[in-house]
C-alpha cells in the first residue's frame, strides 16, 4: 500500500491507497516542528480505527510546500513505516515538460495537480486549487505545465480583513442570499464570495484569451464545491487531485531504497 502525504501551509493530509482505491484519508494542522514521534502514534491509531494494517504500507510519497516540515515527515516514513519516501520535486519523471523559467521553484502541489488533472480530464485545462493561496495552473493538450497564477486564498483574505479593520468581525465563508448585504456580516460574506467568483471568472477568462483556445476548468480544495455553485466557469470539482498526483508520481518513479541510517547520515541525506 502507498502512504501519500500532502503537506500544505494549513494542513497535512495523509491518505492510504491499496492499489485500487483510497482506503483512508486524515488531516492534521501543519506545524513544522511536529516530530515523527507525534505523527506516528496519531497515524497508527487512525489506521487501527479504519482497519488498515500499518505493516502493509510499503511505499510513501510526500508532496510539500513547507520545506521545514519535510525532515520530520521523512523520519515518519523511515522510522514508523520502514520505507524511504519519494519526495515530489521537479527533477523526477513527471511524464510532461515543465515549461517555466525556474522549474525547481514551482510548488509540488501545482505539479501534482497538473499530473492528475491531465491524466483524468486531458487537456488543455486550468486547475484551480482553493488552498492557503488560490492557484490557477495551466496545462496544455500534451500535458505540459505552462505556469499559472497565484492569488491570496479565501480564508487568508478574510483573516486579513478582520485584522486590518477594527470594527469588522471574523466571518465564515458561505454563499450569501443576496449580493446587497443589509448588515455588516452579510455585506462581508457577499464581498468575499462574489469577489472571489469575479476573480475566478476574470482570471480564467484572461487565461483563455492569452492561451487562444478553449480550456476545461477543474477545481480542487475544500472550498471548490462552494464556489462551483456560484459560477458556470468551473467544469468539474475533484477533491483528490493532489493525492492522486502523488499516487501517479509514485507509480512513474522507482521506489527509493530504504537504508537504516544513523542520525548524522540522515541529516546529510536530507540536506541533498
Amino acid at each position: 500500500m502507498l502512504l501519500a502525504v500532502d503537506a500544505g501551509n494549513t494542513n497535512v493530509v495523509f491518505a492510504v491507497h491499496d492499489g485500487t482505491e483510497w482506503r483512508g484519508r486524515w488531516r492534521i494542522a501543519t506545524r513544522a516542528d511536529r516530530t515523527s514521534d507525534e505523527y506516528g502514534p496519531w497515524l497508527y491509531s487512525l489506521f487501527q480505527h479504519a482497519g488498515i494494517p500499518a505493516g502493509e504500507v510499503t511505499r510513501c510519497a510526500i508532496g510539500t510546500v513547507v520545506p521545514a516540515a519535510l525532515y520530520n515527515l521523512r523520519r515518519l516514513s523511515r522510522e514508523w513505516f520502514h520505507c524511504e519516501p519519494l519526495v515530489a520535486r521537479a527533477g523526477l519523471d513527471w511524464g510532461f515538460e515543465i515549461k517555466v523559467d525556474r522549474p525547481k521553484e514551482v510548488g509540488a502541489d501545482r505539479l501534482l495537480n497538473a499530473l492528475a488533472a491531465h491524466r483524468h480530464y486531458h487537456g488543455p485545462l486550468v486547475v484551480i486549487d482553493f488552498g492557503t493561496a488560490t492557484t490557477f495552473d495551466v496545462v496544455d493538450g500534451d500535458g505540459a505545465y505552462l505556469g499559472g497564477v497565484i492569488a491570496p486564498g479565501v480564508n487568508l483574505s478574510i483573516e486579513a480583513l478582520h485584522k486590518a479593520a477594527a470594527r469588522l468581525p471574523r466571518i465564515g465563508i458561505g454563499r450569501p442570499q443576496a449580493v446587497i448585504g443589509r448588515d455588516t456580516v452579510p455585506a462581508m460574506q457577499s464581498g468575499v464570495f462574489w469577489g472571489y467568483v469575479g476573480l475566478i471568472e476574470g482570471i480564467v477568462g484572461r487565461i483563455r484569451g492569452e492561451y487562444g483556445a478553449p480550456l476545461k476548468v477543474i477545481a480542487t480544495g475544500g472550498l471548490a464545491p462552494l464556489f462551483a455553485e456560484g459560477t458556470t466557469i468551473i467544469d468539474r470539482t475533484d477533491a483528490d487531485i493532489t493525492l492522486d498526483g502523488l499516487r501517479l508520481l509514485a507509480d512513474r518513479n522507482p521506489t527509493p531504497i530504504f537504508h537504516r541510517t544513523t542520525l548524522p547520515e540522515m541529516l546529510r541525506h536530507d540536506a541533498d
